[in-house]
Protein backbone atom coordinates (compact mmCIF):
# COMPACT_ATOMS: atom_id res chain seq x y z
CA UNK A 1 0.00 0.00 0.00
CA UNK A 2 1.47 3.62 -1.00
CA UNK A 3 -0.51 6.78 -1.52
CA UNK A 4 2.59 8.93 -2.61
CA UNK A 5 4.05 8.36 -6.54
CA UNK A 6 7.27 7.98 -4.10
CA UNK A 7 7.91 6.93 -0.66
CA UNK A 8 11.45 8.12 0.16
CA UNK A 9 12.28 6.05 2.99
CA UNK A 10 15.34 3.20 3.70
CA UNK A 11 15.21 -0.62 4.12
CA UNK A 12 16.65 -3.25 6.62
CA UNK A 13 18.14 -6.68 6.43
CA UNK A 14 18.03 -7.37 9.89
CA UNK A 15 15.01 -9.22 10.49
CA UNK A 16 13.40 -9.26 14.20
CA UNK A 17 10.58 -12.13 14.65
CA UNK A 18 8.98 -11.33 17.87
CA UNK A 19 7.96 -13.60 20.15
CA UNK A 20 4.85 -12.84 22.43
CA UNK A 21 3.63 -14.47 25.25
CA UNK A 22 -0.19 -15.25 25.89
CA UNK A 23 -2.81 -12.29 24.61
CA UNK A 24 -4.05 -9.64 26.80
CA UNK A 25 -6.01 -7.85 24.10
CA UNK A 26 -6.81 -4.13 23.98
CA UNK A 27 -9.33 -2.25 21.91
CA UNK A 28 -8.71 1.39 21.09
CA UNK A 29 -10.25 3.69 18.40
CA UNK A 30 -8.99 7.04 16.86
CA UNK A 31 -11.75 9.26 16.56
CA UNK A 32 -11.21 11.88 14.19
CA UNK A 33 -14.79 12.50 13.24
CA UNK A 34 -15.11 9.13 11.94
CA UNK A 35 -18.04 7.28 13.01
CA UNK A 36 -17.31 4.17 15.04
CA UNK A 37 -20.66 2.85 15.51
CA UNK A 38 -22.33 2.96 12.23
CA UNK A 39 -21.46 2.37 8.17
CA UNK A 40 -20.41 5.60 6.60
CA UNK A 41 -23.20 6.85 4.46
CA UNK A 42 -22.84 6.77 0.57
CA UNK A 43 -24.70 8.17 -2.21
CA UNK A 44 -24.27 5.87 -4.96
CA UNK A 45 -26.30 7.77 -7.83
CA UNK A 46 -23.87 9.74 -9.77
CA UNK A 47 -23.51 9.27 -13.30
CA UNK A 48 -19.57 7.94 -13.00
CA UNK A 49 -20.46 6.02 -9.57
CA UNK A 50 -19.84 1.92 -11.13
CA UNK A 51 -23.28 0.02 -9.58
CA UNK A 52 -21.67 -3.72 -10.08
CA UNK A 53 -18.34 -2.82 -9.24
CA UNK A 54 -17.69 -2.13 -5.43
CA UNK A 55 -16.82 1.63 -4.49
CA UNK A 56 -16.85 3.21 -1.05
CA UNK A 57 -19.25 4.77 0.39
CA UNK A 58 -18.07 8.14 0.46
CA UNK A 59 -13.78 9.73 -0.02
CA UNK A 60 -10.76 7.88 -0.71
CA UNK A 61 -10.84 4.10 -1.18
CA UNK A 62 -7.44 2.14 -2.61
CA UNK A 63 -5.72 -1.79 -1.94
CA UNK A 64 -8.33 -4.75 -1.21
CA UNK A 65 -7.43 -6.15 1.78
CA UNK A 66 -7.98 -8.39 4.32
CA UNK A 67 -10.05 -10.37 1.47
CA UNK A 68 -12.02 -13.76 2.85
CA UNK A 69 -14.76 -15.92 2.08
CA UNK A 70 -16.56 -17.01 5.54
CA UNK A 71 -18.57 -20.80 6.32
CA UNK A 72 -21.51 -19.15 5.46
CA UNK A 73 -21.02 -18.07 2.22
CA UNK A 74 -20.60 -14.02 2.74
CA UNK A 75 -17.58 -12.57 0.89
CA UNK A 76 -15.52 -10.30 3.04
CA UNK A 77 -13.82 -7.06 1.34
CA UNK A 78 -11.67 -4.64 3.38
CA UNK A 79 -9.69 -1.77 2.08
CA UNK A 80 -7.71 0.90 2.49
CA UNK A 81 -9.81 3.81 3.39
CA UNK A 82 -9.46 7.32 3.83
CA UNK A 83 -13.32 8.52 5.29
CA UNK A 84 -12.48 11.87 5.81
CA UNK A 85 -10.90 13.30 2.03
CA UNK A 86 -11.17 12.07 -1.46
CA UNK A 87 -7.29 11.88 -1.52
CA UNK A 88 -5.07 9.23 0.32
CA UNK A 89 -4.49 9.49 3.73
CA UNK A 90 -5.79 8.91 7.64
CA UNK A 91 -5.49 5.46 6.53
CA UNK A 92 -8.43 3.05 7.82
CA UNK A 93 -9.63 -0.41 6.88
CA UNK A 94 -12.96 -0.03 5.53
CA UNK A 95 -15.25 -3.37 5.37
CA UNK A 96 -18.04 -4.38 2.86
CA UNK A 97 -19.68 -7.81 2.57
CA UNK A 98 -21.70 -9.69 -0.17
CA UNK A 99 -23.72 -12.73 -1.00
CA UNK A 100 -22.36 -12.85 -4.68
CA UNK A 101 -19.38 -10.49 -5.31
CA UNK A 102 -21.44 -8.22 -7.09
CA UNK A 103 -23.86 -6.56 -4.45
CA UNK A 104 -22.33 -5.38 -1.43
CA UNK A 105 -23.19 -3.67 2.15
CA UNK A 106 -21.28 -1.13 3.64
CA UNK A 107 -20.02 -2.68 7.07
CA UNK A 108 -18.72 -0.45 9.99
CA UNK A 109 -15.32 0.69 9.36
CA UNK A 110 -13.11 -2.43 11.41
CA UNK A 111 -10.02 -1.16 12.26
CA UNK A 112 -9.03 2.27 13.36
CA UNK A 113 -5.51 4.10 14.13
CA UNK A 114 -5.01 4.65 17.62
CA UNK A 115 -3.85 8.06 17.19
CA UNK A 116 -3.06 10.98 14.37
CA UNK A 117 0.51 9.80 14.23
CA UNK A 118 -0.38 6.43 12.96
CA UNK A 119 -2.31 4.61 9.65
CA UNK A 120 -3.38 1.31 8.98
CA UNK A 121 -1.71 0.04 5.88
CA UNK A 122 -2.64 -3.07 3.51
CA UNK A 123 -2.59 -6.72 5.18
CA UNK A 124 -4.74 -9.51 5.15
CA UNK A 125 -6.95 -11.91 6.74
CA UNK A 126 -7.39 -15.41 7.75
CA UNK A 127 -10.06 -17.73 9.16
CA UNK A 128 -8.50 -19.54 12.33
CA UNK A 129 -10.52 -22.78 12.60
CA UNK A 130 -7.82 -24.37 15.03
CA UNK A 131 -7.73 -21.50 17.08
CA UNK A 132 -4.06 -21.56 16.51
CA UNK A 133 -3.68 -18.32 18.04
CA UNK A 134 -5.35 -19.09 21.08
CA UNK A 135 -7.85 -15.87 20.79
CA UNK A 136 -10.79 -18.58 20.11
CA UNK A 137 -11.13 -21.00 22.55
CA UNK A 138 -14.84 -21.74 21.69
CA UNK A 139 -14.90 -21.13 18.07
CA UNK A 140 -14.32 -21.97 14.48
CA UNK A 141 -14.76 -18.78 12.98
CA UNK A 142 -12.37 -16.51 14.50
CA UNK A 143 -10.79 -14.37 12.33
CA UNK A 144 -6.69 -12.71 12.73
CA UNK A 145 -6.26 -9.74 10.55
CA UNK A 146 -2.58 -9.03 9.45
CA UNK A 147 -1.45 -5.63 8.57
CA UNK A 148 0.91 -3.01 8.75
CA UNK A 149 0.83 -0.16 11.13
CA UNK A 150 2.54 3.01 9.28
CA UNK A 151 4.09 5.86 11.26
CA UNK A 152 6.63 8.09 10.37
CA UNK A 153 9.64 6.09 11.72
CA UNK A 154 8.52 2.33 11.16
CA UNK A 155 5.99 -0.15 9.46
CA UNK A 156 5.38 -2.98 11.61
CA UNK A 157 3.45 -6.23 11.13
CA UNK A 158 0.32 -6.36 14.03
CA UNK A 159 -2.81 -8.44 14.13
CA UNK A 160 -6.50 -7.93 15.41
CA UNK A 161 -8.81 -10.40 16.03
CA UNK A 162 -12.57 -10.90 16.24
CA UNK A 163 -14.70 -13.19 17.42
CA UNK A 164 -17.54 -11.70 15.95
CA UNK A 165 -16.87 -13.46 12.43
CA UNK A 166 -14.62 -10.46 10.86
CA UNK A 167 -16.71 -7.26 11.51
CA UNK A 168 -15.21 -5.98 15.32
CA UNK A 169 -11.51 -6.36 15.74
CA UNK A 170 -9.20 -5.99 18.94
CA UNK A 171 -5.59 -5.21 18.60
CA UNK A 172 -3.40 -7.77 20.07
CA UNK A 173 -1.51 -6.23 22.64
CA UNK A 174 1.94 -7.99 22.42
CA UNK A 175 2.16 -5.96 18.91
CA UNK A 176 4.14 -5.62 16.73
CA UNK A 177 4.46 -9.15 15.83
CA UNK A 178 7.15 -8.88 12.92
CA UNK A 179 9.56 -5.32 12.64
CA UNK A 180 12.78 -4.95 11.61
CA UNK A 181 16.11 -4.11 13.85
CA UNK A 182 17.02 -0.96 12.33
CA UNK A 183 13.34 0.11 12.43
CA UNK A 184 12.17 0.35 8.32
CA UNK A 185 9.77 2.75 6.48
CA UNK A 186 9.82 0.27 3.72
CA UNK A 187 8.56 -3.24 4.99
CA UNK A 188 4.76 -3.45 4.31
CA UNK A 189 1.82 -5.40 3.23
CA UNK A 190 1.64 -8.77 4.73
CA UNK A 191 -0.46 -11.71 2.91
CA UNK A 192 -0.69 -14.72 5.14
CA UNK A 193 -2.20 -17.83 3.98
CA UNK A 194 -2.40 -21.43 5.81
CA UNK A 195 -0.08 -23.98 3.49
CA UNK A 196 0.62 -26.98 5.13
CA UNK A 197 1.01 -27.27 8.54
CA UNK A 198 1.77 -23.57 9.27
CA UNK A 199 0.82 -20.07 8.22
CA UNK A 200 3.14 -18.35 5.41
CA UNK A 201 3.60 -14.63 5.04
CA UNK A 202 5.09 -13.38 2.22
CA UNK A 203 5.86 -9.51 3.32
CA UNK A 204 7.56 -6.71 1.02
CA UNK A 205 11.29 -4.91 1.68
CA UNK A 206 9.75 -2.60 -0.48
CA UNK A 207 12.78 -0.52 -2.52
CA UNK A 208 14.97 -3.60 -1.40
CA UNK A 209 13.42 -5.26 -4.65
CA UNK A 210 12.65 -8.13 -2.06
CA UNK A 211 9.76 -10.20 -1.14
CA UNK A 212 10.17 -11.58 2.52
CA UNK A 213 8.51 -15.42 3.22
CA UNK A 214 7.89 -16.26 7.29
CA UNK A 215 6.06 -18.92 8.70
CA UNK A 216 4.35 -19.57 11.87
CA UNK A 217 2.35 -21.73 13.89
CA UNK A 218 0.06 -19.59 15.78
CA UNK A 219 -0.09 -16.16 13.66
CA UNK A 220 2.35 -14.33 17.01
CA UNK A 221 5.33 -15.86 16.64
CA UNK A 222 7.25 -15.41 12.91
CA UNK A 223 10.28 -17.14 11.91
CA UNK A 224 12.17 -15.91 8.15
CA UNK A 225 12.35 -18.75 5.52
CA UNK A 226 13.99 -17.46 2.45
CA UNK A 227 13.90 -13.97 0.07
CA UNK A 228 12.73 -13.69 -3.26
CA UNK A 229 14.70 -11.17 -4.55
CA UNK A 230 15.01 -8.97 -7.85
CA UNK A 231 12.69 -10.91 -9.84
CA UNK A 232 10.71 -9.78 -12.98
CA UNK A 233 9.79 -6.21 -13.50
CA UNK A 234 11.12 -3.94 -10.33
CA UNK A 235 9.32 -0.46 -11.22
CA UNK A 236 10.84 1.21 -8.25
CA UNK A 237 9.63 -0.79 -5.41
CA UNK A 238 7.72 -3.89 -4.99
CA UNK A 239 4.37 -3.59 -2.71
CA UNK A 240 1.12 -6.66 -1.68
CA UNK A 241 2.74 -9.60 -2.62
CA UNK A 242 0.83 -12.54 -2.62
CA UNK A 243 1.37 -16.49 -2.56
CA UNK A 244 -1.17 -19.21 -3.64
CA UNK A 245 -1.90 -22.35 -4.91
CA UNK A 246 -2.88 -22.46 -8.22
CA UNK A 247 -5.50 -25.06 -10.05
CA UNK A 248 -3.74 -25.74 -13.42
CA UNK A 249 -6.31 -25.44 -16.28
CA UNK A 250 -7.08 -29.18 -17.57
CA UNK A 251 -5.31 -30.91 -15.44
CA UNK A 252 -5.47 -32.13 -11.43
CA UNK A 253 -1.95 -30.55 -10.74
CA UNK A 254 -1.57 -27.56 -9.43
CA UNK A 255 1.52 -24.74 -8.99
CA UNK A 256 2.20 -22.32 -6.64
CA UNK A 257 1.56 -18.61 -7.69
CA UNK A 258 3.78 -15.50 -6.49
CA UNK A 259 1.82 -12.08 -7.32
CA UNK A 260 3.68 -8.69 -6.88
CA UNK A 261 2.23 -5.14 -7.43
CA UNK A 262 4.87 -2.28 -8.83
CA UNK A 263 4.91 0.92 -8.38
CA UNK A 264 6.23 3.46 -10.13
CA UNK A 265 7.47 1.91 -12.96
CA UNK A 266 5.35 -0.20 -14.71
CA UNK A 267 5.46 -0.84 -18.28
CA UNK A 268 2.32 1.03 -19.06
CA UNK A 269 3.55 3.81 -16.45
CA UNK A 270 2.77 4.14 -12.44
CA UNK A 271 1.73 0.89 -11.05
CA UNK A 272 0.78 -2.80 -11.86
CA UNK A 273 0.94 -6.12 -10.69
CA UNK A 274 2.85 -9.27 -11.88
CA UNK A 275 2.95 -12.61 -11.50
CA UNK A 276 5.00 -15.85 -11.12
CA UNK A 277 4.33 -19.38 -11.61
CA UNK A 278 5.85 -21.83 -9.61
CA UNK A 279 6.31 -24.35 -6.77
CA UNK A 280 6.66 -24.04 -2.79
CA UNK A 281 8.42 -26.21 -0.13
CA UNK A 282 6.88 -24.67 2.45
CA UNK A 283 9.79 -22.11 3.19
CA UNK A 284 11.14 -21.30 -0.26
CA UNK A 285 9.73 -20.50 -3.84
CA UNK A 286 11.09 -21.31 -7.07
CA UNK A 287 9.64 -19.81 -10.40
CA UNK A 288 9.22 -21.80 -13.39
CA UNK A 289 11.43 -19.49 -15.41
CA UNK A 290 12.69 -15.82 -15.49
CA UNK A 291 9.67 -14.21 -16.99
CA UNK A 292 7.81 -11.40 -16.40
CA UNK A 293 4.57 -11.46 -16.83
CA UNK A 294 1.68 -8.95 -16.36
CA UNK A 295 -1.55 -9.63 -15.15
CA UNK A 296 -3.09 -6.86 -16.65
CA UNK A 297 -2.67 -5.16 -19.72
CA UNK A 298 -4.82 -2.39 -18.99
CA UNK A 299 -3.68 0.40 -16.59
CA UNK A 300 -5.89 0.51 -13.73
CA UNK A 301 -5.63 -3.10 -12.06
CA UNK A 302 -3.25 -2.95 -8.77
CA UNK A 303 -2.56 -4.28 -5.68
CA UNK A 304 -5.09 -7.45 -6.22
CA UNK A 305 -5.45 -10.08 -3.42
CA UNK A 306 -6.94 -13.73 -3.70
CA UNK A 307 -9.80 -14.85 -1.37
CA UNK A 308 -8.67 -16.46 1.60
CA UNK A 309 -11.14 -19.56 2.36
CA UNK A 310 -12.19 -20.25 -1.12
CA UNK A 311 -11.70 -23.97 -2.22
CA UNK A 312 -8.39 -25.08 -3.53
CA UNK A 313 -9.51 -25.48 -6.95
CA UNK A 314 -11.61 -22.10 -7.05
CA UNK A 315 -9.03 -18.82 -6.34
CA UNK A 316 -11.16 -15.85 -6.97
CA UNK A 317 -8.97 -12.52 -7.27
CA UNK A 318 -10.07 -8.63 -6.49
CA UNK A 319 -8.03 -5.52 -7.45
CA UNK A 320 -8.14 -1.58 -7.40
CA UNK A 321 -9.09 -0.15 -10.29
CA UNK A 322 -6.91 2.75 -10.51
CA UNK A 323 -3.43 4.01 -10.95
CA UNK A 324 -1.63 5.87 -8.62
CA UNK A 325 -0.33 8.19 -11.44
CA UNK A 326 -3.18 9.53 -11.44
CA UNK A 327 -6.07 8.59 -8.62
CA UNK A 328 -6.08 11.25 -6.35
CA UNK A 329 -7.08 13.97 -9.25
CA UNK A 330 -9.66 11.70 -11.42
CA UNK A 331 -12.90 13.78 -11.07
CA UNK A 332 -15.45 11.56 -9.37
CA UNK A 333 -13.77 13.23 -6.14
CA UNK A 334 -14.54 16.97 -6.73
CA UNK A 335 -17.73 15.69 -8.63
CA UNK A 336 -18.96 12.92 -6.68
CA UNK A 337 -17.24 13.43 -3.64
CA UNK A 338 -15.73 9.60 -3.97
CA UNK A 339 -12.66 7.73 -5.42
CA UNK A 340 -11.43 4.27 -6.64
CA UNK A 341 -13.45 1.05 -7.15
CA UNK A 342 -12.87 -2.51 -7.29
CA UNK A 343 -12.23 -4.97 -10.70
CA UNK A 344 -14.51 -7.52 -11.40
CA UNK A 345 -14.24 -10.49 -8.98
CA UNK A 346 -12.17 -12.70 -11.12
CA UNK A 347 -12.36 -16.85 -11.81
CA UNK A 348 -8.46 -17.93 -12.29
CA UNK A 349 -6.03 -20.54 -12.90
CA UNK A 350 -3.20 -21.49 -14.55
CA UNK A 351 -2.67 -22.54 -18.23
CA UNK A 352 0.59 -23.55 -20.44
CA UNK A 353 -1.26 -22.83 -23.85
CA UNK A 354 1.72 -19.90 -25.35
CA UNK A 355 5.03 -20.23 -26.83
CA UNK A 356 6.63 -18.21 -23.67
CA UNK A 357 5.08 -20.62 -21.26
CA UNK A 358 2.13 -20.19 -18.55
CA UNK A 359 -0.77 -17.54 -18.10
CA UNK A 360 -2.85 -16.71 -15.39
CA UNK A 361 -6.41 -17.16 -17.13
CA UNK A 362 -8.80 -14.63 -15.52
CA UNK A 363 -12.32 -14.20 -15.92
CA UNK A 364 -15.36 -12.82 -14.40
CA UNK A 365 -17.08 -14.72 -11.25
CA UNK A 366 -20.56 -15.42 -11.87
CA UNK A 367 -22.21 -12.99 -13.50
CA UNK A 368 -26.04 -14.67 -13.34
CA UNK A 369 -26.91 -12.73 -10.35
CA UNK A 370 -26.67 -9.41 -11.53
CA UNK A 371 -28.04 -10.15 -16.27
CA UNK A 372 -31.32 -8.59 -16.28
CA UNK A 373 -32.68 -7.88 -20.06
CA UNK A 374 -30.95 -9.50 -23.05
CA UNK A 375 -30.46 -7.01 -25.17
CA UNK A 376 -28.99 -8.69 -28.33
CA UNK A 377 -28.08 -12.05 -29.42
CA UNK A 378 -27.14 -12.92 -33.11
CA UNK A 379 -26.00 -16.42 -33.70
CA UNK A 380 -23.55 -15.07 -37.01
CA UNK A 381 -23.20 -11.46 -37.75
CA UNK A 382 -20.41 -12.66 -40.33
CA UNK A 383 -18.72 -9.03 -41.85
CA UNK A 384 -21.52 -7.44 -40.50
CA UNK A 385 -22.36 -5.22 -36.99
CA UNK A 386 -24.79 -5.11 -34.15
CA UNK A 387 -26.32 -2.33 -32.78
CA UNK A 388 -27.56 -2.03 -29.09
CA UNK A 389 -29.26 1.69 -27.39
CA UNK A 390 -29.05 0.77 -23.72
CA UNK A 391 -30.00 3.63 -22.48
CA UNK A 392 -33.29 1.72 -20.42
CA UNK A 393 -30.82 -0.39 -18.66
CA UNK A 394 -30.91 1.79 -15.49
CA UNK A 395 -27.37 0.80 -14.02
CA UNK A 396 -25.89 1.82 -17.06
CA UNK A 397 -23.58 -1.39 -17.24
CA UNK A 398 -23.65 -3.97 -20.05
CA UNK A 399 -21.83 -7.31 -20.78
CA UNK A 400 -21.20 -8.58 -24.00
CA UNK A 401 -19.98 -11.46 -25.64
CA UNK A 402 -18.67 -12.31 -28.95
CA UNK A 403 -17.72 -16.03 -29.89
CA UNK A 404 -15.57 -15.89 -33.21
CA UNK A 405 -15.08 -19.91 -34.68
CA UNK A 406 -13.51 -21.18 -37.43
CA UNK A 407 -10.51 -19.53 -37.93
CA UNK A 408 -8.04 -20.15 -40.30
CA UNK A 409 -4.40 -20.83 -39.41
CA UNK A 410 -2.73 -17.16 -38.16
CA UNK A 411 -0.68 -16.81 -41.74
CA UNK A 412 -3.38 -16.42 -43.79
CA UNK A 413 -6.13 -14.83 -40.76
CA UNK A 414 -7.48 -11.44 -41.86
CA UNK A 415 -9.71 -9.37 -40.12
CA UNK A 416 -11.19 -7.23 -37.17
CA UNK A 417 -13.49 -7.64 -34.61
CA UNK A 418 -14.47 -4.53 -32.90
CA UNK A 419 -16.55 -2.82 -30.38
CA UNK A 420 -17.63 0.58 -29.61
CA UNK A 421 -19.39 2.68 -26.56
CA UNK A 422 -20.58 5.40 -27.02
CA UNK A 423 -22.88 8.33 -26.04
CA UNK A 424 -25.94 9.43 -28.09
CA UNK A 425 -25.45 12.91 -26.66
CA UNK A 426 -22.28 13.75 -26.40
CA UNK A 427 -20.40 11.30 -29.30
CA UNK A 428 -17.69 10.19 -26.43
CA UNK A 429 -16.34 6.79 -26.72
CA UNK A 430 -14.53 3.98 -25.68
CA UNK A 431 -13.40 1.59 -28.02
CA UNK A 432 -11.82 -1.78 -28.72
CA UNK A 433 -11.01 -4.88 -30.90
CA UNK A 434 -8.93 -7.63 -32.41
CA UNK A 435 -6.77 -8.11 -35.32
CA UNK A 436 -6.66 -11.41 -36.39
CA UNK A 437 -3.51 -13.51 -37.71
CA UNK A 438 0.15 -12.32 -36.94
CA UNK A 439 0.82 -11.38 -33.41
CA UNK A 440 -3.18 -10.81 -33.59
CA UNK A 441 -3.25 -7.55 -31.10
CA UNK A 442 -6.07 -6.53 -28.72
CA UNK A 443 -6.29 -2.55 -28.05
CA UNK A 444 -8.39 -0.82 -25.74
CA UNK A 445 -8.53 3.39 -26.46
CA UNK A 446 -10.41 5.70 -24.33
CA UNK A 447 -8.97 8.87 -25.77
CA UNK A 448 -12.50 10.04 -26.70
CA UNK A 449 -14.21 10.45 -23.95
CA UNK A 450 -13.29 13.83 -22.34
CA UNK A 451 -14.22 14.49 -18.65
CA UNK A 452 -10.46 14.29 -17.52
CA UNK A 453 -7.59 15.45 -18.65
CA UNK A 454 -4.15 14.45 -17.14
CA UNK A 455 -1.03 13.72 -18.80
CA UNK A 456 -0.47 10.51 -17.35
CA UNK A 457 -3.74 9.24 -17.80
CA UNK A 458 -2.63 7.10 -21.76
CA UNK A 459 -5.13 6.67 -23.99
CA UNK A 460 -4.29 3.42 -25.44
CA UNK A 461 -3.44 -0.10 -24.51
CA UNK A 462 -2.83 -3.11 -26.26
CA UNK A 463 -1.09 -7.12 -26.22
CA UNK A 464 -0.52 -9.70 -28.14
CA UNK A 465 -2.59 -13.01 -28.05
CA UNK A 466 -1.96 -16.28 -30.47
CA UNK A 467 -5.11 -17.99 -31.32
CA UNK A 468 -5.50 -21.78 -29.72
CA UNK A 469 -5.85 -23.72 -32.88
CA UNK A 470 -7.74 -26.56 -32.07
CA UNK A 471 -6.00 -30.26 -32.42
CA UNK A 472 -5.70 -30.51 -35.95
CA UNK A 473 -4.37 -27.03 -36.55
CA UNK A 474 -6.55 -26.24 -39.30
CA UNK A 475 -9.12 -23.93 -36.90
CA UNK A 476 -9.32 -21.85 -34.01
CA UNK A 477 -11.86 -20.00 -32.28
CA UNK A 478 -11.53 -17.80 -29.03
CA UNK A 479 -14.11 -15.65 -27.19
CA UNK A 480 -14.36 -11.78 -26.79
CA UNK A 481 -16.00 -10.80 -23.66
CA UNK A 482 -16.38 -7.67 -21.75
CA UNK A 483 -18.14 -5.46 -18.86
CA UNK A 484 -18.87 -1.88 -18.82
CA UNK A 485 -19.87 -0.16 -15.59
CA UNK A 486 -20.56 3.65 -16.18
CA UNK A 487 -16.57 4.62 -15.81
CA UNK A 488 -14.96 1.40 -15.86
CA UNK A 489 -14.51 -0.82 -18.84
CA UNK A 490 -13.08 -4.72 -18.53
CA UNK A 491 -12.20 -6.98 -21.17
CA UNK A 492 -10.99 -10.76 -21.24
CA UNK A 493 -9.87 -12.84 -24.35
CA UNK A 494 -9.50 -15.88 -25.57
CA UNK A 495 -11.27 -17.39 -21.87
CA UNK A 496 -9.12 -14.44 -20.08
CA UNK A 497 -5.75 -15.17 -21.13
CA UNK A 498 -6.10 -11.16 -22.00
CA UNK A 499 -7.19 -9.10 -19.27
CA UNK A 500 -7.85 -5.27 -19.15
CA UNK A 501 -9.12 -3.13 -16.89
CA UNK A 502 -9.26 0.82 -17.84
CA UNK A 503 -11.29 3.73 -16.67
CA UNK A 504 -12.64 6.31 -18.27
CA UNK A 505 -14.67 9.40 -17.24
CA UNK A 506 -17.20 10.53 -19.84
CA UNK A 507 -19.18 14.26 -19.70
CA UNK A 508 -22.48 12.45 -20.21
CA UNK A 509 -23.27 8.77 -19.75
CA UNK A 510 -22.55 6.14 -22.68
CA UNK A 511 -25.70 4.47 -24.02
CA UNK A 512 -24.68 3.16 -27.49
CA UNK A 513 -22.75 -0.47 -28.34
CA UNK A 514 -21.78 -1.73 -31.85
CA UNK A 515 -20.02 -4.25 -32.38
CA UNK A 516 -18.69 -5.29 -36.13
CA UNK A 517 -16.63 -7.18 -37.86
CA UNK A 518 -15.14 -6.67 -41.08
CA UNK A 519 -12.38 -8.36 -43.79
CA UNK A 520 -13.01 -11.90 -41.59
CA UNK A 521 -12.06 -15.31 -43.94
CA UNK A 522 -14.69 -16.85 -45.67
CA UNK A 523 -16.54 -19.24 -43.35
CA UNK A 524 -15.65 -17.59 -40.43
CA UNK A 525 -18.22 -17.27 -37.67
CA UNK A 526 -19.18 -14.14 -35.16
CA UNK A 527 -21.98 -14.73 -32.25
CA UNK A 528 -22.65 -11.25 -30.63
CA UNK A 529 -24.61 -11.87 -27.02
CA UNK A 530 -25.32 -8.23 -25.21
CA UNK A 531 -27.09 -8.42 -21.58
CA UNK A 532 -28.45 -5.26 -19.57
CA UNK A 533 -26.91 -6.04 -15.96
CA UNK A 534 -28.26 -5.04 -12.87
CA UNK A 535 -28.26 -1.76 -10.54
CA UNK A 536 -26.85 -3.51 -7.79
CA UNK A 537 -27.02 -0.88 -5.29
CA UNK A 538 -30.67 0.30 -5.93
CA UNK A 539 -31.97 -2.19 -3.27
CA UNK A 540 -29.67 -0.92 -0.54
CA UNK A 541 -30.53 2.78 -1.36
CA UNK A 542 -33.58 4.16 0.75
CA UNK A 543 -35.58 6.71 0.52
CA UNK A 544 -33.81 9.71 1.42
CA UNK A 545 -31.60 8.63 -1.46
CA UNK A 546 -28.30 7.14 0.52
CA UNK A 547 -26.79 3.55 1.13
CA UNK A 548 -27.05 3.80 4.66
CA UNK A 549 -25.44 0.34 5.21
CA UNK A 550 -25.97 -2.59 7.43
CA UNK A 551 -27.14 -0.64 10.67
CA UNK A 552 -28.31 -3.65 12.44
CA UNK A 553 -25.05 -5.61 12.74
CA UNK A 554 -23.71 -5.84 16.62
CA UNK A 555 -20.68 -6.66 17.87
Amino acid sequence: MMFFPLIVGFGAAVVAARTTSSPSPTSTAFDSGVPTDAPILGDYSGPLRPQIHFSPPRNFMNDPNGCFLDANGTWHLYYQYNPTDVVAGNQHWGHATSQDLYHWDNQKIAIFPDNQFEQIFSGSAVIDTNNTSDFFPNQTNGVVAIYTLNTNVSQTQNIAFSVDGGYTFTKFSGNPVLALDPPSTQFRDPKVSRIGDNWVMTVSYAQEFTIGIFTSPDLKTWTHASNFSHHGLLGLQYECPGLIEMPVEGSSESLFLLIISINPGAPQGGSITEYFPGTFNGTHFEPVDGAARIADFGKDNYAGQFFYGTDPGNPVFIGWSSNWQYSQVVPTGSLEHWRSSMSLPRKTRLANVTRIGWDLLSTPYNLSSIFTTQLAHKSNIGNGSVEVNYKSVQSGAVYFQANVTNIPPNAIAQGTLNFTFSSSASKEAVKGGFFLGGDTPLWIDRSQTRGFDNPFFTDKFSTNNVITMDADGKAGSFTLEGVIDRSILEVFLDNGRSSATTTFFPTKPLDTLVVAAGGLNANVGVSVTVWGLKDAWLAKTSQDGLVHGNITKTA
